[in-house]
Order: C-alpha cells, then structure tokens, then sequence
C-alpha cells in the first residue's frame, strides 16, 4: 500500500472539512464544535499550536486526524476520519500510530481523546494502542462524547 502521512496545506482543508462531515453524519449529527474546528482549520486549530495530518493515497486524501492544542504539554487527538470508500485498509491506525510518535517526539506529557461508546471499533484500537479510560469532565463540548481516554507520554 502506498500510504503516506503528510502535514497540513492549506490546499488540504477542504478535504480535512469533507472527511469530518462525512464520518459525523454517518454516526452523530454535527455540532457547534464541529463547525468552529471545520470552517476554518487552520485558524482555529493550526494557528492555535496544533497540528492537522492527512492520508494519503495513490494522491487522494483519504484520511485525517488533528492534534489540538490544550496546552504546551498536553494536546487533544480529534477529528479523525477515514473516506468509507478506504476503510479496513488500516488507515486509521496507521494515523493513530503516526499520531503518538509525533507527540512522542514532540515531547508532550499527553494526549486526550472524547469519544463515544457506540464506536467499538475504534475504542478497541485506542485501547490497544495504550489509551486509558478516564473519568470524563461533565461540560465537555460534544453532545456525542460519552467516554474520555488519555495516553501518558512521559
């Protein structure tokens, strides 16, 4: 598989806004949130300290993820899809496992995920990947958010 992880271009935001809209519609609804990191990617989460990466494929993007930023140590892993047409190729764990060695090597203290209990699949490969369960805060910002993970780093 040709797979590549690329950082973010401006060129890209319409794909990172498209992937996102697609996945959320499929399992939820869009939110308010969504709709302030989605319109304007790179204002509100590149210019914000964080980081948008994008699969890859045989020149389409197929896949993404962000890292927003909580604060110099500690970043928050959301807006991950993977396009339907390209899921059961790994994609997804394979940003994922991209994801953590880039924090790893940008030495942060941790990443924090909100989910959502109805997605199994994805629960179980933040797990397997080391991500913890956490008593999740009560004024979280997705309606969808029922479970918060973490991974410690140092």
């Amino acid at each position: 598989m040709s797979l590549e992880i690329i950082p973010f271009e401006s060129k890209y935001a319409p794909a990172f806004k498209a992937l996102n809209i697609a996945w959320i519609r499929k399992h939820f609804h869009v939110e308010p949130m969504d709709i302030r990191y989605l319109e304007n990617c790179q204002k509100s989460i590149v210019d914000q300290g964080g980081y948008i990466f994008f699969a890859k494929y045989m020149e389409n993007i197929v896949g993404c993820f962000a890292f927003i930023r909580l604060n110099s140590s500690v970043y928050e892993l959301g807006k991950m899809a993977v396009d339907t047409e390209y899921q059961g190729l790994k994609i997804g764990q394979k940003l994922l496992s991209f994801g953590i060695d880039f924090a790893k090597k940008k030495n942060w203290g941790k990443i924090v995920l909100y989910s959502s209990t109805k997605l199994d699949t994805a629960l179980h490969i933040y797990k397997k990947k080391g991500f913890k369960e956490v008593v999740m805060e009560t004024n979280v910002a997705y309606e969808r958010s029922n479970i918060k993970m973490e991974m410690e780093l140092k």
